[in-house]
């Protein structure tokens, strides 16, 4: 139960002891900001100059502790509490024109976790993170990869490396919940003094929360932001193969590896609408129909596809390549986003120009749904797609309705409602599409997120092993349904993959909710599914996640409470002190996985969690919660899982023991 009381001057909130949130004249919790911005955009990576002309701390309190004002200099902030047994929900009114800042006390020793997809680290105490949707690739690195030898390379810190799907919700392992509504630009920054949260306009709340556990913290956040992920039954029942290259190479690749024995599901072919061939690799060509030379027939294709339990996948992005033939159409229709002169305004993606489809124009949302989406996808048969992009946004442009400034931010999530409402309004029950940008709302659209864009290698700041942290991050954010690329996607140069990493990254997304590959941005340069010495683990690793199918299925329901599917090997402690291994998780309640992150490793060193577990692959017994570290054999094929002894699934795990000798 939360608690709000003003005295003196002073205000506090509590809950069960803890102070939530606190004001007093030499603290105060609220100042109020005059500032100008300016931004400057390249390929969806923004920087912003800020000019900043007065800062006027909110020191005078007047009111009571249910409904009060802040106020100093001739400017002020309302804010009404309201309280409940799980928090307190704070509604603020304040002037238009000023930006605003709001400090909570910090807790000594405690770790903050959230923030949208956060991809370096996962303890977010003492870093500032960014509330702006942007790219989250950046070409200065991908070159000094693909340019400097590997010993040269240095990773990034968190303070580089932008997010696809930034939030400003945030749990931390004391037990609170700390959740701003507001799609506006901002930073929150997370002191030893205190935390502090800017944003270029007024919120329209706050929402701080007390629970138990981060479970408990989980069920209250998809109480407030309704989670309506999902994944159709047949994504369970192996992998989707990324293929490219037209009609004849997608059904001989499919039909030869379900010939060799390997579980897949679906083809998922991005280049469905024709390609571009650029200096960066081999990129789709954004016209939105089918390419009648690259893939004649298409809709007889997929039929041969159905008709041996495989499912095709396409890609859609909100944006047309200039002078292609949709282009034309909606360019002429007024449906593209302008300059204030009224001429198209051009997005750069690596080397070429595309239009952005207007999604604040009725007209032009209904030509996405009814044209792009159910006419040109789900009439052909098309069962899933890429719904790419929603973060280039432009702040400067001009919109048919809405300020660019403050829609940039919840710009994917409109895209992800228009994709959401397409299937359920064609009545596509077993249709579904996946996502890289988001904000707060995001996940009650998009079926399923997926991380972006991995580089094809190991580092921790662009590669596999940050996909770990950025799941977490999102599932400590609301949004508990994520995947990623099989194998990663930028390759450039020397900067491509073996067949090692792709049988390393295959592995982990085994143990996941959904299994996916993709060919890379250079698909002649790196490993796939089917090379010779990947072949054979592709057919073992696709069985065993058709096998998970029955415990997989369990996490995705768990998941629509708000848990996340994967989860850092402290949440069932509580405690960030409990972590000892960043780039291990729980797959659900009872299964962790070890990925192996090292080249050439055949080895991996394991701290279990607490509990009583068995390693998957020999049926042998650990106690878990020691300072032993376990040193597990680790042939490709065969990364370290345990599951815990006393699992609902040990049957099921048993039996794919049993089965993958």
């Amino acid at each position: 139960m939360a608690e709000s009381n003003l005295l003196s001057g002073v205000w506090t909130l509590t809950a069960d002891g803890l102070v939530l949130a606190a004001h007093r004249p030499d603290r105060p919790f609220a100042t109020a900001i005059r500032r100008e911005k300016t931004y400057t955009a390249d390929r969806g990576t923004v920087k912003e100059q800020i000019t900043e002309t007065a800062r006027i701390p909110l020191t005078a309190i007047a009111g009571d502790s249910g409904a009060f004002t802040l106020s100093a200099e001739g400017r002020s902030l309302s804010v009404t509490v309201s309280t409940d047994a799980t928090g307190a929900a704070l509604t603020f009114s304040g002037e238009d024109g000023w930006a605003y800042a709001f400090a909570l006390p910090a807790i000594d020793g405690e770790a903050v976790f959230g923030g949208g997809e956060q991809y370096r680290q996962v303890n977010l105490r003492g870093e500032t993170v960014v509330n702006f949707v942007s790219e989250h690739i950046k070409a200065k690195t991908v070159l000094e990869k693909a340019l400097l030898p590997r010993c040269l390379y240095r990773e990034k810190p968190h303070s580089a490396i932008g997010s696809y799907a930034p939030m400003p919700v945030f749990q931390t392992d004391r037990g609170r919940l700390i959740r701003f509504d507001t799609e506006s630009d901002g930073t929150s920054v997370f002191a030893d003094d205190g935390y502090r949260f800017e944003f270029d306009a007024c919120p329209r709340g706050l929402f701080l929360s007390r629970g138990e556990s981060f479970a408990a913290l989980s069920r209250i956040l998809a109480a407030q932001i309704p989670n309506r992920q999902y994944l159709p039954d047949w994504c369970f029942d192996g992998m989707i193969l990324g293929v490219q290259g037209g009609t004849q190479r997608i059904l001989d690749k499919a039909f030869a590896m379900l010939d060799a024995g390997a579980k897949v599901c679906g083809v998922w072919s991005q280049d469905w609408s024709g390609f571009n061939r650029t200096v960066m690799g081999y990129q789709v060509w954004w016209n939105w129909e089918a390419d009648e030379t690259l893939y004649p027939d298409l809709k007889g294709a997929i039929r041969k596809l159905n008709a041996r339990g495989v499912r095709f996948l396409a890609y859609i992005n909100p944006y047309l390549v200039r002078d292609s033939r949709l282009y034309n159409e909606c360019r002429e229709k007024g449906w593209l986003i302008t300059h204030p002169d009224g001429s198209v305004y051009h997005i750069k993606s690596t080397t070429f120009d595309a239009g952005m489809l207007d999604l604040t124009d009725p007209d032009a949302v209904r030509f996405i749904k009814d044209v792009l989406i159910k006419q040109n996808m789900l009439d052909l048969g098309v069962s899933g797609w890429m719904a790419d992009f929603g973060e280039y946004l432009p702040v400067d442009c001009v919109l048919h309705d809405g300020d660019p400034k403050q829609l940039h931010n919840l710009w994917p999530v409109l895209w992800a409602k228009i994709n959401r409402e397409a299937i359920e309004e064609y009545g596509a029950k077993d249709a579904m599409f996946f996502m890289r940008s988001g904000y707060v709302g995001v996940q009650s659209y998009a079926p399923v997120l997926w991380n972006g864009d991995q580089h094809t290698d190991t580092t921790k700041d662009y590669g596999m092993p940050c996909v770990m942290p950025a799941s977490f991050s999102l599932g400590f954010s609301g949004a508990p349904m994520v995947h990623s690329d099989i194998g990663g996607f930028f390759s450039f140069g020397k900067l491509k993959r073996n067949g090692e990493l792709f049988t390393r990254w295959m592995e982990m997304n085994a143990f996941s909710l959904l299994m996916r590959s993709h060919e890379s941005i250079r698909p002649w340069a790196n490993a796939q599914f089917d090379a010779p010495d990947v072949l054979p683990y592709t057919v073992r690793l696709t069985a065993i996640h058709a096998q998970l199918k029955p415990y997989i299925q369990h996490c995705a329901q768990l998941a629509g409470q708000g848990i996340p599917a994967m989860r850092p090997d402290f949440w069932e402690t509580g405690s960030y002190m409990a972590e000892r291994d960043p780039y291990s998780y729980y797959l659900g309640d009872d299964l962790y996985v070890c990925p192996v992150i090292e080249p050439k490793a055949r080895t991996r060193q394991v701290f279990l969690p607490p509990g009583d577990w068995v390693d998957l692959w020999s049926g042998k017994e650990f106690p878990g919660w020691t300072m032993s570290v376990w040193t597990f054999d680790a042939p490709l094929g065969q990364p370290p899982v345990f599951y815990k002894k006393d699992s609902a699934f040990a049957p099921l795990f048993e039996q794919i023991r049993m089965q993958s000798k």
